[in-house]
C-alpha cells in the first residue's frame, strides 16, 4: 500500500516518524515522509522517499520557534504558540498534504497535527495518528496531566469526575487549536478540530513500551501502545575515538539538552564551570543551547551532532531535558538519569523516570549548581543503577517500529469495504 507519513517539530518529533517510515519500507510498503524542507537530507539518508511541504524559502525558524516556547509556562499557552508559529504556513501546509494524498492507502500524522484528519477523509484515506507522549492517552481510571482527582471519591464517582474532566481538557484544547487556525481550516473547506484526547484518529499509534509505560487501566480500543519508534544518526569513528580518549575507556556522566535553546548559553557554562569538581570529567552536548567548553576546564568536553546510541554508550549517568526521545534513548542505554525538565511533557517524562526508579529530577533554574550532588546521589544508591539495567532488558524484547507497521496493517484492512459478492452463475440448458 502507499503510506504518507508527517510530522513537524524538532528532532524528537522526526526521529520517531523516520524509524515507522522505515519499518513501512522494509515491509513493502510505498512509504513517503512528507514534512519541512529542513530535513530532507536526514530523511533521504534513511532511504525514505521526502515530499516537501513548503517551498525552502517559507521554512519556520525552528529554533527561534523553540525559544518562544521555552518563555511560556502554561502547556495551553505552548500548544498555542505551536500553531501561531505554523500559522503563516498552514495554507502551504494544506495545499501540498492534500495533494500527496492521491492514490495514498492510508496517513500517519504526529498526534499534534489532528486537522489532516480533515485531509485524509476528505480524500476517503483512513487515518492515524503516532502519538510519543502517552499522558495524552485518556481513561475514567485516571484523570489528565497535572488535575487532580480527589482519592476521598468513591470509585464509580471518581471514573465519573476523571470522564468530565478528560471531556473539558478535550474542550479546551479543540478551542484552543481552532482558534488559531480557524482561518486557513475555513479556506480549505476544512472541519474544525474535535476530540484531539478522545477521537484524534481511528487508530492512535502510542509509540512508547507497553510493558514498561502502559498504565494499568482502561483505554478505548483506538489506543495501541506498540513500543518506542526510535532512529539514530549515523554514528562518527572519529568522535568514538575522541571520546574513548576523554574518558580513558570509563564511563562519565553525559550531558543533553537536545533541541533545548538558550539565548545566554555562555553564563549558563560559567556557572557549571564554578560549580562542577576538579578532576571530575563530564560531556556536555552542544545541541540547539550552543554549548561551549568553558575555558580552563579540560574534564569537560563538548561534542557536536552524535547520535544517542554512540554517546549514550560512554555514560554512567544521562543528564537531559526529559524529551520523549531522549528519554527513550536513556532507558535502551541502561543509564541512571537526572532531568532537568524545561517545557510541556518533560515534567510528565520527569516523574516517569523516577516512577520507574531510574532516577531523578533536578531543577531547570539550578542544574549547573545542582549537577554534581544528584549525581552523587546516584552513585550512592546502586537501585538507580539496577532498575535502569531492568528497563533496559524489558526494551529489548520490544521492536515498536515492526509491531506499529502491524497494527497500521491491520487498521486498513478494518476498514476498507467488504468485497461485492459474486454475481450469480448461470448455466445454460
Amino acid at each position: 500500500m502507499r503510506v504518507i507519513v508527517t510530522s513537524h517539530g524538532s528532532t524528537g518529533d522526526i526521529y520517531p516518524v523516520i524509524a515507522l517510515a522505515v519499518a513501512l519500507r522494509d515491509a513493502g510498503h510505498d512509504t513517503v515522509f512528507a514534512t519541512l524542507p529542513v530535513y530532507r537530507e536526514e530523511i533521504g539518508r534513511a532511504g525514505v522517499a521526502f515530499y516537501p511541504l513548503c517551498s525552502d524559502d517559507h521554512e519556520i525558524a525552528l529554533q527561534s520557534w523553540m525559544g518562544r516556547l521555552q518563555k511560556l509556562h502554561s502547556p495551553i499557552a505552548q500548544l498555542r504558540e505551536v500553531f501561531r508559529c505554523a500559522l503563516p504556513l498552514m495554507p502551504e501546509l494544506i495545499a501540498r498534504t492534500g495533494r500527496v494524498l492521491e492514490g495514498a492507502d492510508l496517513l500517519v500524522s504526529s498526534y499534534l497535527f489532528p486537522m489532516n484528519k480533515g485531509l485524509a477523509d476528505r480524500r476517503g484515506v483512513p487515518f492515524a495518528t503516532l502519538s510519543f507522549a502517552h499522558q495524552t492517552v485518556p481513561s475514567p481510571d485516571y484523570p489528565p496531566e497535572n488535575i487532580v482527582s480527589p482519592r476521598w471519591l468513591p470509585g464509580a464517582a471518581r471514573r465519573a469526575w476523571n470522564a468530565f474532566l478528560w471531556r473539558a481538557a478535550n474542550r479546551i484544547v479543540d478551542r484552543v487549536i481552532n482558534r488559531a487556525v480557524r482561518r486557513p481550516l475555513r479556506a480549505a473547506g476544512l472541519p474544525p478540530v474535535r476530540g484531539f484526547f478522545s477521537a484524534p484518529a481511528a487508530r492512535v499509534i502510542v509509540a512508547v513500551s507497553e510493558k514498561l509505560m502502559r498504565p494499568r487501566a482502561a483505554i478505548d480500543p483506538r489506543f495501541r501502545f506498540t513500543g518506542y519508534c526510535r532512529w539514530q544518526a549515523p554514528e562518527d569513528a572519529r568522535l568514538e575515538a575522541e571520546l574513548r580518549a576523554f574518558t580513558g575507556g570509563e564511563k562519565a556522566p553525559v550531558l543533553t539538552f537536545g533541541s533545548m535553546v538558550y539565548p545566554d548559553a555562555a553564563a549558563w557554562m560559567r556557572r557549571l564551570a564554578a560549580a562542577w569538581p576538579r578532576g571530575k570529567k563530564l560531556v556536555v552536548q552542544r545541541g540547539w543551547a550552543g554549548f561551549e567548553a568553558p575555558a580552563g576546564r579540560g574534564e569537560i568536553k563538548v561534542v557536536g551532532r552524535v547520535s544517542h546510541d554512540q554517546l549514550f554508550r560512554h555514560a554512567s549517568a544521562v543528564i537531559h531535558h526529559g524529551g520523549a526521545g531522549t528519554t527513550a534513548s536513556a532507558l535502551h542505554a541502561g543509564a541512571p538519569q537526572l532531568v532537568a525538565p524545561h517545557i510541556g511533557d518533560q515534567f510528565f517524562f520527569g516523574r516517569e523516570v523516577a516512577r520507574l526508579g531510574c532516577g531523578l529530577r533536578i531543577a531547570k533554574k539550578h542544574w549547573p549548581e545542582q549537577l554534581a550532588a544528584a549525581l552523587a546521589r546516584l552513585d550512592a544508591a546502586p537501585g538507580f543503577a539496577a532498575a535502569a539495567a531492568r528497563a533496559r532488558a524489558v526494551l529489548a524484547s520490544e521492536n515498536g517500529p515492526a509491531r506499529a507497521v502491524e497494527e497500521l496493517e491491520r487498521f486498513v484492512a478494518e476498514t476498507k469495504p467488504p468485497a461485492p459478492p459474486p454475481a450469480p452463475r448461470t448455466v445454460e440448458v
